[in-house]
């Protein structure tokens, strides 16, 4: 122990300006995140304003037992993780592809117009995302509709028809998130030693064989990284997407709802507060079970590739 001590004061004195440099995110992480895990004891009380958060009278598990009987908890689970799986899938796919596309692009130029064209989505406000996608399937003045009826069609009512809307949010998580992982993939494929491609081309290798046997296994690691981490996320729905995208449209909540946006409605329309404490556990220790397993299986195919 005094060895640790010892070892960790003498890295403090060689190394002082990079602690300074990582206080301010410390403090913040800190103060965000770790300080209102305090507030997990909501879950397992009644709470009222007059005796605030730890005054409130115990009631154990009764929140979690309302959360389960209401009729909600399987179906919005069940969108959560439905979602996240087709999102992970779909944005995957189409990031490493495009990386790979744009990998193969001689012309310096058009590439980085390229690259900085697919990422500006990323920085769009989902509540643009959400007018832009209302403005495109509004039922009376939408783009599509509009355009539906100069050629004599009818027009679609695609905010009452609940079977679209799991391609429209998936549409729109891949319009905004895979130019962000397309960096992130290209700067592994830039990674990968150049002289592996010179012998590819001395042996004559194709395109599709350099791409199956040089870049896919040479960007394996930061595939396997961002599966885990996206793992860990799984059973969080992105609430800026779900409520601004489909306007907490009652009518298609049957299959838009997720945990998120129902614990947000439920609290501004019920006030349950240990009710929707109870739902946010419920969905952290679910996320973090998913991450041990998906790091335990990732551990006894490649120990390289696991995170701990």
């Amino acid at each position: 122990m005094r060895k640790r001590q010892s070892l960790l004061c003498k890295d403090l004195r060689e190394n002082w300006v990079k602690w300074l440099m990582i206080l301010p995110a410390a403090i913040v992480v800190i103060l965000m995140c770790y300080i209102p895990m305090g507030g997990i004891v909501l879950a397992f009380k009644e709470y009222n304003y007059h005796d605030g958060i730890f005054g409130s009278p115990w009631v154990w598990f009764k929140n979690f037992t309302y959360f389960f009987q209401s009729g909600k908890a399987f179906s919005v689970t069940r969108n959560t993780i439905l979602y996240n799986l087709a999102f992970l899938l779909v944005n995957t796919v189409l990031q490493i592809t495009c990386a790979i596309l744009l990998s193969e692009l001689t012309g310096k130029w058009f590439k980085r117009i390229t690259q900085s064209v697919m990422f500006f989505p990323y920085f769009i406000s989902w509540v643009v995302v959400g007018a832009f996608v209302y403005n495109m399937f509004n039922f009376e003045f939408g783009a599509v509709n509009t355009f539906l009826k100069s050629i004599g069609l009818e027009p679609i009512d695609v905010y009452s028809n609940k079977g679209v809307w799991p391609f429209i949010l998936i549409g729109v998580s891949a319009f905004k998130n895979v130019g962000y992982g397309t960096v992130m993939y290209l700067a592994s494929i830039s990674n990968i030693d150049s002289s592996l491609y010179e012998a590819a081309d001395l042996d004559g290798a194709t395109m599709w064989q350099k791409i199956r046997y040089i870049t896919l296994p040479g960007i394996r690691p930061t595939i396997i990284i961002l599966f885990l981490l996206a793992i860990g996320t799984i059973m969080k729905g992105d609430f800026q997407m779900f409520w601004q995208v489909t306007g907490n449209n009652p009518m298609v909540l049957e299959v838009t709802d997720v945990i998120d946006t129902y614990v947000t409605r439920s609290l501004l329309q019920l006030q349950e507060f240990g009710m929707t404490s109870a739902a946010g556990l419920y969905q952290s220790v679910f996320s973090f079970l998913l991450v041990l397993l998906a790091n335990k299986l990732v551990k006894k195919a490649d120990p390289d590739y696991a995170l701990f």
